[in-house]
């Protein structure tokens, strides 16, 4: 039935995937509306347990995640390269790392640049540091850096080097059951491996959906100084609503020609403000400050990385960090599987090196610069910040107090709303477009009416949880992400042992090249369309398997997989599809 259904809506994506994760998005959809006291208590209850029972969990995770990124960076696998052995990278390190950054946290980045620093100014995480001093001033650099460096982007890091790895070295479908291939062999095509990536594509959604949410409050907050639309339901649902519209059309237009494009544009124009800001502002305390956050930050960061805040115990931290990661996990294969796309030929060494480093460097300079200028307000000017943003709880319009202290406050604030929209954009449609190549399992153009399904999918997920639940719209955002994060922390640790496992196998422990070289897979429906048409030859598998002869000397031996039961399935079913290969 579902591939009947799949071929009447001229569909091109694995049938039992797609559905099964547009029953779980409709169930939630229509669940929240019909149930929402229970689905709150229900998110409510979830992610509290969370936060009191497994916040250690999470902290103790991504530092875990960070220290295997740089073991690998530096050990030999760091010249393994993430396709062919003479392959190099296709993009530029310009547009490489704008199109990384716009995908990853540039929205969250304009949304707490001015709202983190100040609340951490006006109530220290740590016991015994003075509100609104100087010494508050630094801590609260120090964790701002903490929230959205190196920690941050170990979360995308992680997944990314995966899927790079075996996407375009081993060639397995671009989707996340194929990370667990030497765990799972040809059952990633099975029940298991059809079930991670269900649950690797809902929580993508609601991750998304999550950072879409707060650029609508902003985006809402902006435009309420600027023209007086007020902040309601309303106003939030037709907001996400035209920006859907735009992103459909970007992703309509596929990587090159759309989300590049868009990428480059934006980082362009928040490299602009954020000059402005330098220029406009206590030019010379703004660079003393960056430098010395940077210095902070680094400080800081060993007893962070594993700091629990075990005796104060003031839950802080699981409004918090806690969030941060469990949130950010939950988008990690978007953000991930996109990376890899635009990082294949690079070296393990160049992609962990770059994709920490560049963006990390860039929060150093955007949240310094920022952070300063927040901090010269409240100590040496007019102040307002902290009432406007801490006692008010105005944190969708925290960046806008701040503009307003600044010369040409109206045109810095549509900038700024104008960036928002943008960095809104690019995370819709590059998800989207991700999201529908996790579903298909391979990267060549799917239907333009499949791609735009996820734009509108994300966007309704946004919608309900901002406008239909009965709690506000930044504690559902925060209930739902904390609650969704908890089995990808599971897969984490997993996904550590089977890149570790592949490298040495492919590498034979004695050094990174030659490897072993895979054959293209496809899943097995992808095949039997090909087969249908003749367009399959023998360079295409079902299940994983390398070219024979190919290992280096000394490499461990791997069996070679028979067809399994469901390749059978299919050549008794059709009578048409022809075996793979011999046995050898």
């Amino acid at each position: 039935m579902l591939n009947s259904l799949h071929d009447a809506l001229r569909l091109r994506t694995s049938p039992a995937i797609f559905f099964g994760s547009a029953l779980i998005i409709i169930a939630f959809v229509v669940l929240t509306l019909v149930f929402t006291d229970a689905m709150d208590a229900f998110f409510a209850q979830g992610s509290a347990w969370v936060m009191d029972q497994l916040g250690w969990f999470y902290i103790l995770g991504v530092t875990v995640f960070l220290l295997f990124l740089i073991y690998l960076m530096i050990s030999r696998f760091g010249q393994v390269r993430l396709g062919a052995d003479d392959e190099r990278p296709q993009h530029t390190n310009l547009s490489w790392f704008s199109m990384l950054f716009a995908a990853g946290i540039g929205t969250i980045l304009m949304f707490w640049a001015v709202a983190e620093p100040v609340n951490h100014f006006a109530n220290p995480p740590r016991q015994g540091v003075e509100p609104e001093s100087m010494e508050a001033a630094t801590e609260a650099m120090g964790f701002t850096l903490y929230h959205f460096g190196l920690h941050t982007w170990t979360i995308f890091t992680l997944p990314a080097l995966a899927f790079g790895y075996f996407m375009y070295k081993r060639n397995l479908p671009p989707r996340v059951s194929s990370m667990f291939q030497p765990l799972l062999g040809e059952r990633i095509h099975g029940p298991v491996g059809r079930g991670i990536d269900i649950l690797a594509i809902v929580g993508t959604l609601f991750g998304v959906a999550v950072s879409i949410g707060l650029g609508t409050m902003q985006i809402n907050s902006g435009l309420a100084r600027l023209f007086g639309i007020s902040e309601s339901a309303l106003s939030q649902i037709l907001i996400i609503a035209a920006v859907s519209l735009v992103a459909s059309v970007s992703v309509a237009l596929g990587l090159d020609r759309g989300i590049k494009r868009l990428s480059n544009t934006n980082i362009l124009i928040a490299i602009g403000l954020l000059v402005f800001i330098l220029i406009s502002g206590p030019t010379v305390m703004m660079l003393r400050g960056m430098v010395e956050s940077a210095g902070t930050y680094l400080s800081m960061l060993p007893a962070l990385a594993f700091w629990n805040d075990t005796l104060a115990d003031t839950g802080w931290q699981s409004g918090w960090t806690v969030f941060y990661w469990a949130w950010t996990i939950t988008w990690s294969p978007f953000v991930g599987i996109f990376i890899a796309r635009i990082s294949r030929g690079r070296t393990i060494r160049q992609f962990v090196s770059g994709v920490l480093a560049f963006p990390t460097l860039f929060s150093v300079i955007w949240f310094g610069i920022f952070g300063m200028g927040v901090f010269n307000i409240e100590l040496n000017g007019g102040g307002g910040l902290v009432e406007a943003v801490v006692d008010e709880g105005d944190i969708p319009g925290a960046m806008f107090v701040f503009l307003e202290n600044f010369p040409f406050s109206t045109v810095t604030s549509a900038v700024g709303v104008l960036i928002v929209v943008l960095f809104f954009i690019t995370s819709i449609d590059s998800a989207a477009l991700v999201m529908d190549t996790m579903g298909s399992g391979h990267e060549e153009e799917a239907p333009v009416h499949q791609r735009v399904f996820w734009v509108v999918a994300i966007g309704l997920i946004a919608a309900i949880l901002l406008t239909a639940t009965g709690t506000t719209g930044l504690a559902a955002l925060q209930n739902v992400a904390i609650l969704i994060g908890l089995p990808f922390f599971v897969l984490g640790y997993l996904m550590i042992y089977s890149l570790l496992r592949a490298l040495r196998e492919d590498a034979g422990e004695i050094g990174v090249l030659p490897t072993r070289q895979w054959r293209r897979v496809l899943p097995p429906e992808e095949f039997h369309r090909r087969s249908s048409d003749g367009a399959v030859d023998e360079e295409f598998v079902v299940a994983p398997d390398y070219v024979h002869g190919s290992e280096p000397e000394n490499a461990p031996s791997i069996d070679h997989p028979e067809q399994p039961d469901y390749v059978r399935e299919y050549r008794t079913t059709t009578g048409s599809l022809k075996k793979i290969r011999d046995i050898e």
